[in-house]
């Protein structure tokens, strides 16, 4: 595992910051379309689901790829469903060590339409409907207080694209409850 990043060299001036954008949403959810049409493509992508299917170690391989663009400055997205805190605390570390902006980016469950997007999908794509459901079970929206910077709601706006809005730190039925 690599180091935090080093201070620049005099002269070098101040590294850029670097965004961790993490995907959160179900299978399905359009998480990949709007990563390919939407992000800058100079974000380092890491999928497991690019992994060999015969791959050991699918999360320590995960984190070492995402720290080694960081620690480079390089803009990472990591694309896969991270439906809770436990899949998504520890890339918060990594873009916390290394400086970097965390974004979510939130697609909230659509399940039906989903679903139907999961059963169109061939082999290796395709995921059972057990890890689907199981998905879902887990799935829970991102909020800053879970240490990200920005929370983006993503939504398939039905002409082919994608809405993108900014989610406020609390929403209007959490005032007054503590977030």
């Amino acid at each position: 595992m690599a180091g935090p990043p080093r201070p620049p060299a005099p002269g070098e001036g101040p590294r850029a910051r670097p965004e961790l954008a993490v995907l959160v949403g179900l299978q399905g959810s359009g998480k990949t379309t709007f990563r390919v049409r939407c992000l800058p493509a100079e974000y380092t992508v890491v999928s497991k689901d690019l992994f060999p299917r015969s791959a050991r170690h699918k999360q320590r391989r995960q984190m070492r790829l995402v720290e080694e663009a960081l620690e480079r400055g390089r803009p990472v997205v990591v694309d896969n469903t991270n439906p809770s805190p436990l899949e998504w605390a520890p890339l918060i570390a990594a873009g916390r060590a290394y400086g970097a902006r965390v974004v979510a980016y939130w697609f909230p469950p659509d399940v039906p339409n989903a679903l139907a997007r999961n059963a169109a999908r061939q082999g290796r794509e395709r995921v059972p409907e057990a890890g689907f459901f199981d998905t879902l079970r887990r799935l829970r929206e991102p909020r800053r207080p879970d240490g990200f910077d920005a929370v983006r709601e993503v939504r398939i706006d039905g002409r082919g694209g994608f809405e993108v809005r900014d989610v406020p730190d609390a929403r209007p039925d959490e005032e007054g409850r503590g977030g």
